[in-house]
This record gives C-alpha cells, sequence and structure tokens, in this order.
C-alpha cells in the first residue's frame, strides 16, 4: 500500500493541506454565502409569514369584534322590536276586551229590556186572563155581589205588590 509508505508521507501532506485550503477557500467563499443566503431567505420568509399572520389575526379579531356588535345590535334591535310588538299586541288585545265588552253590555242591556217587556207583556197578558178567569169562576159559583170591576182591582192588588 502505498500510503503507507514513509517516503510519500510528505507528498502526501502537502498535496492534503493543498485540497484541504482549496476547499476550505471553496467552503468559505462559495458554498458557505450561498447556503447562509438561503437561510436568510428562509428566515426572511418566515418572518413575514409570521407578520402576516399576526396581521391576519389581527383582522380576524376585528372581525370577530364587529361581528359581536352588528350581533349585539341586532339583538337589542330584535328585543326592541319584540318589545313593540308585545305592547302593541297587548293595546290591541284591551282595544278588543273593551269593544267584546261594550257589545256584551249592549247585548245584555237588550236582553233586559227584551226581558223587561216579555215580563211586562206576560203581566199584562196574565191579567187579563186572571180577570177573564175570575170572572168565569164568579159566574159558575154564581156570585152575584162581586163584579168585574172588584176583580180588577183585586188582581191590580196582587200582581203590583
Amino acid at each position: 500500500m502505498p500510503q503507507l509508505n514513509p517516503t510519500w508521507f510528505i507528498s502526501q501532506f502537502f498535496w492534503l493541506c493543498i485540497c484541504f485550503f482549496c476547499m476550505l477557500f471553496l467552503m468559505s467563499k462559495v458554498f458557505i454565502p450561498k447556503i447562509k443566503d438561503i437561510l436568510d431567505q428562509r428566515q426572511r420568509k418566515i418572518d413575514d409569514y409570521l407578520v402576516k399572520a399576526h396581521q391576519i389575526k389581527e383582522q380576524a379579531e376585528e372581525s370577530l369584534q364587529k361581528y359581536n356588535d352588528a350581533l349585539a345590535k341586532a339583538s337589542a334591535d330584535a328585543n326592541a322590536a319584540l318589545e313593540l310588538s308585545r305592547k302593541e299586541m297587548n293595546e290591541f288585545i284591551v282595544k278588543k276586551q273593551n269593544e267584546l265588552t261594550q257589545k256584551l253590555n249592549d247585548k245584555l242591556a237588550q236582553g233586559e229590556a227584551q226581558i223587561k217587556e216579555t215580563r211586562e207583556k206576560a203581566v199584562k197578558d196574565l191579567k187579563n186572563v186572571s180577570q177573564k178567569w175570575a170572572l168565569d169562576i164568579v159566574a159558575k159559583l154564581e156570585l152575584n155581589e162581586i163584579n168585574a170591576d172588584d176583580i180588577k182591582d183585586g188582581i191590580k192588588k196582587v200582581v203590583n205588590n
């Protein structure tokens, strides 16, 4: 093996140093700066992405806040509209109840008037029928001392009490 031959050590060491320093020079001046540029670009992209993500997060938070504000406003408007509708409905119900009460009172008054009229007519008819029957009974019993005027007066007294 020629590499283990001591006569070739100096030559091998020389070429090793030349190759090593050439590689070191190439690495330090060509490859490492390119790798550093790539890493720097990568870091800048990551930083840009982080900045954009932060901006998007802020926009999302603003949008969420706007949404919550709009939702709260819509809820308040809906509650106000609901309360207004409830008040209007209650007023409408009260109005209809008052109208119905008035109609019922009118019908009750009409019914009472009809009952009173019917009662008066029935009492009048009762007086006439009572007088007729009383006269018939007196005639059948042949009570001549009782006349029609006495019967009318007696019926009036009974009916008026």
